[in-house]
């Protein structure tokens, strides 16, 4: 396939768009170990920017970094019955080791999620209320065995961080369970320009192990829902496995309360299904690895030398005042194949500068996300001297605006359904906000019959009671359901 040749269109085939641009961006590809995914510079630097503002966050509420080993002893996850039944079928499982099976008892998981192990260190570590709170962050790659995978979305092996608290009491941890689910609103919303719905998951889409489970959901422009982030009140499930105990304020041992919370390399698909296009990646810049591009245009070496002087003097400027800004002086490509491929892998903005722009002392910008009727980037001619004001006001205004056109995209995709047969018909149609009777067996059969899934109760969604749709027995309040990744 030439490589200008243009991506599929999400109206055309959405899965197939999302895989190509993938590809065609270089943010991934393809690995021979099965279901796992090889994260290629331009999309490790989104992951980076990604780790780099979050690590951050949880610094600012305390937390401090550590790591754990990534085999964790089979017989760990034993011990937690709801927790090795949730996980079971993902496992993988190591059985030989140093040239030699091990034997029944010795065998080892590669890490799915780190509550066992980590709590075996908390049990060591922790002896009296005076250790409490104790916060902890993990950066790791995690192994979950999966038939099905797509890139970013559900593979085998990806990347994240795994938030482990313990407190001295049950309020403390809910709070600190809130305070993290808050951290991944801030993040999806004032970093991914990604609008997001907080709330309570229901008992059967509950982190396995967890008393109760938060989350922060998202439209895709598929109108599926997208589970961004999750965060656990643990409870004492996993200390009284462990015997994670202190000595209290009376003298007496208490078990601690537990908190566990994550996000992980997902983040990436779902910042390309909320905010790319036809025309390829579109990328918030405050997670941009580069904001602009400049140009160079020019006939001559004679005519691309002066430009480029003034080129590199501009993006010095740029980049000193925040504009992360590369030159291509490339003279082997024509500008247009330029325009494609830095359209393809989500440059904010592109300046072009030419020998005539030059004699009327202006540059020509265009911005990722404006486009004409025709498809073409909407050009502007900017004076030079206003250059890098106006750069840093149309980033500014790039990511204000991205968030906005999600969170218009969303309210205009989400509707109330007050019967069984309009919650049919609108399946594919993005957020319905339903009536339920809290049933987990009337949830499994709403998913089996139209294949929407519960995904989370809203905070902010006012809660009256009504029936539930298919029973027509009492329900508390509406709750989302939606196809989902």
């Amino acid at each position: 396939m030439a490589s200008t040749e243009k991506l599929p269109t999400r109206a055309e085939n959405f899965a197939d768009w999302y895989v190509e641009l993938i590809q065609r961006a270089k943010l991934a590809d393809y690995s021979d170990v099965k279901g796992c995914m090889v994260i290629r510079p331009n999309g490790y630097a989104i992951w980076e920017n990604m780790q780099r503002a979050l690590d951050g966050m949880f610094k600012e509420t305390g937390h401090v970094n550590a790591y754990f080993p990534l085999l964790i002893p089979e017989e760990y996850l034993n011990r937690e019955k709801e927790h090795v039944e949730g996980f079971k079928p993902q496992l993988a499982v190591v059985g030989y080791a140093g040239g030699a099976p091990l034997e029944a008892g010795q065998r080892y998981v590669i890490r799915p999620t780190s509550e066992t192990i980590i709590n075996r260190s908390f049990a060591k570590w922790i002896q009296s209320y005076r250790d409490l709170p104790l916060l902890i962050n993990q950066w790791a790659n995690v192994m979950r065995w999966e038939m099905r995978t797509r890139l970013f979305l559900r593979t085998t092996e990806f990347l994240w961080q795994e938030g482990h608290t313990c407190h001295e009491t049950e309020a403390e941890a809910q709070d600190e369970t809130l305070r993290m689910l808050e951290v991944y609103r801030r993040f999806a919303e004032e970093w991914m320009a990604m609008p997001v719905l907080c709330g309570q998951k229901t008992e059967s889409e509950k982190f396995p192990g967890a008393v109760r489970t938060y989350s922060i959901e998202a439209m895709m422009q598929d109108k599926k829902a997208l589970q961004a982030g999750t965060s656990h009140m643990l409870g004492q499930n996993f200390a009284k496995m462990f015997e994670t105990q202190f000595q209290g304020r009376d003298g007496k041992q208490h078990f601690a309360w537990q908190t566990s919370w994550g996000v992980s390399t997902r983040l990436i698909g779902a910042l390309i299904l909320t905010h790319s296009d036809d025309a390829g990646l579109v990328v918030p810049p405050k997670l941009a690895a580069t904001h602009a591009v400049i140009i160079i245009i020019g006939k001559s070496a004679e005519e691309r030398a002066k430009v480029k002087e003034r080129a590199v003097a501009l993006a010095a400027d740029l980049n000193k005042n925040g504009v992360r800004t590369i030159v291509d002086d490339d003279d082997s490509k024509m500008p247009g194949f330029k325009f494609y491929e830095y359209d393809l892998r989500g440059m904010c903005l592109r300046i072009e500068l030419g020998p005539k722009d030059l004699e009327k002392g202006q540059c020509v910008l265009a911005r990722r996300d404006q486009r004409a009727a025709d498809g073409k980037a909407v050009k502007q001619f900017i004076p030079l001297t206003d250059a890098v004001a106006k750069a840093q006001a149309e980033l500014d205004d790039l990511q204000k605006s991205l968030f906005e056109k999600a969170k218009a995209f969303r309210a205009a995709n989400t509707f109330e359904v007050n019967s069984y047969d309009e919650m049919k018909k609108k399946a594919d149609d993005g957020f319905l906000l339903a009536h339920w009777n809290g049933d987990a067996k009337v949830e499994a059969q709403i998913k089996e019959e139209t294949g929407l899934t519960t995904r989370n109760r809203p905070f902010d969604l006012k809660q009256e009671p009504g029936k539930c749709i298919v029973t027509g027995e009492p329900s508390p309040g509406r709750i989302v359901f939606s196809k989902a990744y």
